[in-house]
């Protein structure tokens, strides 16, 4: 792997990888099974960064390190693949490590989309606010918590806490 720049591009030099891209087998497929959503999923969680190809085996291929720095808080650079941009990074204002978890849920969307319980759904509907939501809740003032479920401390205070390798997961969060 090798990357350089001018004053007018960026060159970037990747390892072969023969496998294509996680996204096309996707488009292909139109939706995965929930067996292969489920593996590459978690492929994509344990990898927490953005995925473009997959290995003549079938794992995937993390790639473009040629983008890849330490992030102690945040960054402002554009990269990735487009179809996964989190929003603040399509608006420069700035991003942290979330922004992949973003990206996966993208990923998931894109096939959940494709499943037959949503054949016929207008999707342009949907994001412009246009259906009808099944259940609106009553509203009487603002800050109104009487939609919320109570729940008692005492349910909470009760769970067991994480230690050792477990909190390593999540340290940089």
């Amino acid at each position: 792997m090798w990357s350089d720049r001018d004053e007018i591009c960026i060159y970037m030099l990747f390892e072969y990888v023969c496998g294509g891209e996680l996204f096309s087998y996707l488009r292909n497929a139109g939706r995965f099974t929930t067996t292969t959503a489920n593996f590459y999923s978690s492929e994509i969680v344990s990898a927490m960064e953005y995925l473009h190809a997959r290995n003549k085996e079938g794992h995937l291929k993390i790639t473009d390190f040629g983008f890849a720095k330490k992030l102690t808080d945040r960054t402002w650079t554009l990269c990735g693949t487009p179809e996964y941009l989190a929003p603040e990074i399509i608006q420069s204002k700035g991003h942290n490590k979330a922004v992949d978890w973003w990206a996966l849920g993208r990923v998931g969307a894109d096939d959940i989309k494709r499943h037959r319980w949503f054949k016929g759904i207008d999707w342009h509907d949907v994001v412009m606010r246009k259906l009808i939501p099944p259940i609106v809740p009553k509203i009487m003032y603002d800050g109104d918590s009487s939609n919320f479920d109570d729940y008692p401390e005492s349910d909470w205070k009760s769970s067991r806490t994480l230690e050792g390798s477990e909190l390593k997961l999540f340290e940089d969060f």
